[in-house]
């Protein structure tokens, strides 16, 4: 699949925000391919084992002029926190509506020609047991592919490894989803969840 920077929300301008990103990101000695040509998908990040890997995540978007969005719960969009979070990419969802979290999510693809939901399914940077599988049905309803976004610290580089057509077999797409993540270095090791530190443990 080819790359560029035209994906699902991608600007192909250089604003000031991203040249600034892109150097900070270049000193630090990160290399950052570029976002698929692909325009609605979910993003699966990770591995996620540090605070850093969130900053290095709103980095790594910026530098690309990627117009991420993310999911958050509705009553905190009350006042100019809302503001705020909306202009961040979050899109504000009810658990308690009908279709849930993922049915809203449904519904913002299906209303939106270029959009990309960036998840972390692990849930925790502590040792999760297992993860979170909501992002799976997102992408088999909304008929999207699940893009994994895996940051390397050892060789300092965000790469795609893996570009997932959900099926119907989640317990065999979850495991290409941990081995994805099992190939990257992540800050702390010892964090990992359960399920990508079994594969890593046995290379």
């Amino acid at each position: 699949m080819s790359l560029n920077k035209e994906g699902a929300g991608v600007s192909t301008g250089s604003s000031i925000s991203q040249r600034l990103a892109s150097r900070m990101l270049r000193t630090a000695g990160w290399n950052i391919h570029p976002f698929p040509d692909i325009p609605r998908a979910i993003v699966v990040a990770g591995p996620h084992t540090s605070n850093w890997d969130g900053v290095l995540g709103l980095a790594c978007g910026v530098a690309l002029g990627l117009d991420a969005r993310f999911m958050i719960k509705h009553s905190l969009f009350k006042g100019p926190l809302g503001w705020v979070l909306r202009r961040f990419g979050a899109i504000p969802v009810d658990r308690s509506k009908t279709g849930g979290v993922v049915g809203q999510a449904v519904e913002q693809f299906n209303t939106h020609d270029r959009m990309v939901i960036v998840v972390t399914p692990e849930g925790t940077r502590h040792n999760a047991k297992q993860w979170k599988t909501g992002f799976h049905h997102i992408a088999r309803q909304a008929e999207v592919p699940i893009v994994v976004a895996a940051a390397d610290y050892r060789k300092k580089q965000l790469t795609y490894p893996l570009i997932l057509q959900p099926t119907d077999d989640l317990a065999a797409d979850m495991q290409k989803l941990y081995a994805a993540f099992a190939e990257a270095t992540p800050r702390r090791p010892d964090r990992l969840s359960d399920p990508v530190k079994v594969l890593r443990g046995s290379r």
